[in-house]
């Protein structure tokens, strides 16, 4: 007993028109595993807080200045200590 399932025919694909999806060399694949790596890490470490902050200030407050990073990390430091949640240190 045998079943009719329809059939596509898949359209030829032009290398030239396809985006690369992969790199190419292992070097360039190691490379791209280091930065979503980095990337990943400073996300988990919070060390992209202030690229964060400045999205969202940009997004919901454009007619003000943003802090600058440093005053960013030192309220953002100033807001822990005053209050502490779960946090490893």
């Amino acid at each position: 007993m045998s079943r009719d399932r329809p059939t596509t025919a898949a359209a030829p694909s032009s290398s030239a028109d396809a985006p690369s999806a992969r790199p190419e060399s292992p070097w360039e694949r190691l490379a791209l595993g280091v930065r979503s790596v980095r990337r990943g890490l400073r996300g988990v470490l919070g060390a992209d807080a202030y690229e964060k902050y400045l999205e969202f200030h940009t997004a919901h407050h454009p007619d003000h200045e943003p802090l600058s990073e440093a005053e960013f990390w030192r309220d953002r430091t100033d807001r822990q200590d005053r209050n502490p949640q779960g946090r490893c240190c």
